[in-house]
Parts: structure tokens; sequence; C-alpha cells
């Protein structure tokens, strides 16, 4: 009898632990659970890559709490990096040139501009972020997951677009530089040449670790700092009209294209793929609420000082152009290519000539970015394609991909700063044509309960998110606008754009009624007020 009660106890129990385990299991995010179906899965970082972040102060509690635990400026430290490699987007030749091209056509009108374009640019960071930490997989990666094949393969293709045009201004950046602090001793393509081979030093030292290649970044970054502060210093801009610039907004429609590309070189489709991977670079449970919620409230910390160093950098460009330029004649001319000797010859030499200053800066600005191009190539591949390959070989890839339409590029514009500029607006209006392919699957997949879990945005935050979507979307779209009406003649050429656009707009349209993000009640309020407006 005690035998056949024992068994009966031990029976309960074991289906009481099984229907524990079950309801666990089914209060677990679906995206924690879909990344560790396979082990074949490609992922951001190996375990034994990752970065342990422990409680400094009470180390035996790690696995028990569940809570956020209290802030610690240690741990701050920790988690320090990711924000640091995504802000080299904001910092990269192609936002240099638009920051030098908008302080001499606008002076110091659109800071105010610059500054809430980079707060937008935070808030998107942020949820990138998000996505990151509490599904425990980066945002190419689960775009696998939500959409069909030819969906996926279109949204993967877009993105290595974007990558392209953006390591073409990053490589031809850096080349620029290097023919700047050569004297014009190494042509253009040879700077093409260095920059695609030194891209795999700097890519070699993550072998030794994550925090060896952030720290390299960080040199990177404060190289570009100093410089520009060094300029900003030597140029002496005026703080009464810079602070009236940041505060006071201003624009007029001699200026409008200056803003546009002030706000569309914010967002860069494949920064927004890169920093869900980043984040990753430090080991966290998704499944425990309490650490997932400490590292957003931390990445959140890091994003926000990054993003405001990078603020600062861009203003100092933006500034000294205004200063140097604004109201001159070579504002309508200036460029990446000469806007070196353009500085020099309004302000000369002193201790060190402000031609090498920008040299070196552009130079840490062209080096940085292309790393992070090439950093962010490989998370783009191994998450829409899934493929087996080693990170050298698919770094290799994926750099091939821009080096040989780079190498091209400067052997056929070496010797023609137009044809460079015209490149680089043709390159500005590619990139801004991603941008939705970037954002609308980002928020799609921010907004979804079976992703996020409990770390899904509310609806303010919703709103908000797709509010900036939709403003940085019809900017770009007017960008493409313009320069079209431009650009485009001949019927044959015209036929063909029409026909691009359909379809560019159709799968926009797919993406958006794929989403069920946006609220048709907010929908339908905003267009009753529009009829009502309309009638009155």
């Amino acid at each position: 009898m005690m035998n056949s009660s024992s068994r009966e106890e031990d029976s309960k129990v074991d289906d009481k632990s099984e229907e524990a385990n079950r309801l666990l299991a089914s209060q677990s995010p679906p995206s924690t659970s879909s990344s560790l179906d396979s082990d074949s899965e490609e992922a951001a970082f190996e375990a034994r890559e990752k970065i342990l972040i422990v409680d400094i102060d009470s180390p035996n509690s790690f696995d028990s709490i569940d809570s956020v635990p209290p802030f610690s400026w240690k741990k701050l430290w920790l988690f320090t990096g990711p924000g640091f490699l995504m802000s080299i987007a904001f910092l990269d030749p192609g936002n240099l040139e638009g920051d030098l091209q908008a302080g001499a056509i606008a002076g110091y009108s659109l800071l105010w501009l610059l500054l809430w374009a980079t707060v937008m640019g935070l808030l998107i960071q942020l949820l990138s972020a998000r996505v990151g930490v509490a599904t425990g997989r980066h945002l190419a990666e689960l775009c696998r997951d939500e959409y069909p094949n030819w969906a996926r393969l279109v949204l993967w293709f877009m993105a290595e677009i974007a990558l392209i045009g953006a390591d073409i201004q990053e490589v031809i950046g850096s080349a620029i530089a290097i023919q700047i602090l050569s004297n014009g001793v190494l042509p253009l393509w040879a700077g093409v040449v260095i920059t695609a081979s030194d891209c795999f030093l700097f890519l070699f030292l993550e072998n030794y670790g994550v925090r060896k290649l952030e720290a390299a970044f960080a040199v990177l970054i404060a190289t570009m700092a100093l410089s520009f502060a060094w300029m900003f210093g030597d140029t002496k801009p005026s703080g009464k009209e810079l602070l009236m610039g940041i505060l006071i907004p201003r624009l007029s429609s001699r200026t409008i294209r200056q803003a546009v590309g002030v706000v569309g070189c914010v967002i860069m489709p494949h920064n927004v793929f890169l920093h869900s991977a980043l984040v990753q670079s430090r080991k966290i449970d998704p499944q425990k609420k309490g650490r997932v919620q400490e590292a957003l409230n931390y990445y959140t910390i890091e994003s926000s000082i990054a993003l405001s160093v990078s603020f600062m950098i861009n203003l100092f460009v933006t500034t000294v152009f205004a200063k140097g330029f604004y109201g001159t004649q070579q504002a309508n001319t200036i460029g990446l290519v000469n806007a070196g000797q353009y500085l020099q010859e309004k302000y000369g030499g002193g201790l060190l000539p402000i031609l090498y200053i920008w040299g070196i800066g552009l130079l840490a600005a062209g080096q940085s970015s292309t790393i992070t191009g090439t950093y962010a190539g490989q998370f783009i591949m191994g998450g829409f394609l899934n493929l087996p390959l080693k990170k050298w070989l698919r770094a290799l890839i994926t750099r091939s991909f821009a080096i040989v339409p780079t190498m091209i590029v400067a052997l056929a514009f070496n010797t023609s700063e137009t044809s460079l500029d015209v490149l680089n607006e043709w390159l500005n209006v590619l990139q801004s044509m991603q941008i939705p392919f970037a954002l609308i699957p980002l928020l799609t997949l921010v907004s979804k309960e079976q992703v996020m879990g409990v770390f899904q945005i509310g609806p303010f935050l919703k709103r908000l998110a797709w509010t900036v979507a939709v403003l940085v979307m019809v900017i770009n779209g007017y960008l493409l606008l313009d320069f079209f009406i431009s650009e485009v003649k001949g019927l044959f050429f015209g036929i063909v754009v029409c026909t691009g656009t359909a379809a560019y707009a159709a799968f926009i349209v797919y993406l958006i009624s794929h989403s069920g993000s946006l609220d048709s009640t907010w929908v339908s309020l905003e267009l009753s007020k529009r009829f009502a407006y309309t009638e009155n």
C-alpha cells in the first residue's frame, strides 16, 4: 500500500512538473525558441565571443534575480561599445559631404534640423537594439522567418544594394583622404586598394575579442572628434549664430535640397540591420525579463551618448563651412574632393595646415565606416540567406561586392570633381530608395507580441515610430522626385523609370499591409481630420 501510494504521489509530482514546464515554455517569446531550433543557424556572435555581464556587487545573484538590478557605472562600461560602432554611420563621408554643403549653402540655419534628425535616428536605432536584445536574434534573421521566400530575397537584394552604395561613398572618401595626405602622390584608385586591404586588418582584431575591435573604433572616433574640433577652433564660427541655428527652426525654398539631404543621410538602411546584431555581443538571456530590460536601459544610455558625440562632430563640420563659405562663390561647387583645398586657401597654415587636419578626419571617417559596412554585410548575408560560411569568407564576399564597382568608379572619375559629385548624388538617391526596406520590417517586428513578447512596443511609441518612418520616407520621396525630374530625360528612360517606380511602390504597399502595425482607428481619425479641413 505504501509503495502504491508513493508511486501515485511521484506520478502526481511528475505531472505537475511537466505542466509547469509546458506553461513556462508557452510564456517564453516564440523567437527565442525558434533561434534554438537548429544548431546550423548562423549567429551574430558565437557563445565564446560574447562578453559575460555579471553583477559586480553581488555576482552570486546573477542566475537568481529576474528583476532589474540597480544602475552601475561598471556595468555601463561593460555594455559600452555597440552604440559607438553604430554611430559611425552618422559620421561617414556621405554625411560629412552633406554637412559641408549644408553649411556652405544654408549657413547656420539647418542646425536645428541636424539636431532633430539625430534624435529621429536615435529612436530608430533604439528600436533596432530592442529587437536584437529581446529576441536574441538580429533583424535580418527575423526577416528570414517573417516573410515568404520571394519577399525575403527582395529585401536581401535591396539591403545589399544599399550597402554597396554606402560602401562606394565610404571607400571613395577614404581614397580622397589618402590622396590629400600623400600630397597627390597616390591616385584615387591606389587609395581604394589601400582601404580595401586595411579593412581586413581591422576585422582581424575581432579574433582577439570584441572589446579590441571596439577600442579601435573608439580611437577612430576620437581622431575624428579631435580633428574637426581643431578645425572648429581654428575657424572660430559665431557662437551666437550657432545657438540661434540650433534653437530657431528656419527653412527656405533655397535650402530645401540641403534640408532633405540632412535628414536623408541620418538613417542608413544597413545600420538598422547592424545595430540589432551588435547588441548581441553581450551575453543576455532573452528569457530573463529583468536582464533584458537592464540591457535595454544601458544600451539606451550608451547609444544616446554615442549619437551626442556624432552630433557634435557633424555640428563642427557644418559650422566650419558655414563660417568659411556661406554666401561665397565656392558655396555651390564645394564637395569632398575640393573641400580640403578650399579650406587651405581660406585659412592657410598654422601649427598644422588645415588641409591635413581635414584629411586626417576624413580618413578616420572613411576607414571606420568601411569596416562597419563590411561588418553589416556579414550579418545581412548570414541572416537573410543562412549560409554556413566562415566569417572571413563572408567578409571577403561582401567586401568584393563593393570594391569591384568602387575600383571602376575610381578609374572612371579620377580626374573629374564634377563627375564625382554627380555620382555622389546618385548614390544618395540609391540609399534613400532602400530606407523603407529596413524601416518597415523593423517596425513590423518590434510591434509584434509573437516576436517581442512583453517587450513589444506600446501604442504611443508605435505611432511615434511610424510617424518618424513616414516622415523620413516622404522626405526621401521628395528627394527622389526632385532628382528624377531634373535627371530623367528621354522616352525610353522615362518608361523604364516609371515601371521601376510602380514595382517599387507596390512592394512598399505589400510590406505595410503585411505589417498590420498601423492602427486603423488612428489612420481613420487622421483621414477624417483632413476631409473636415478640406470641406471647411
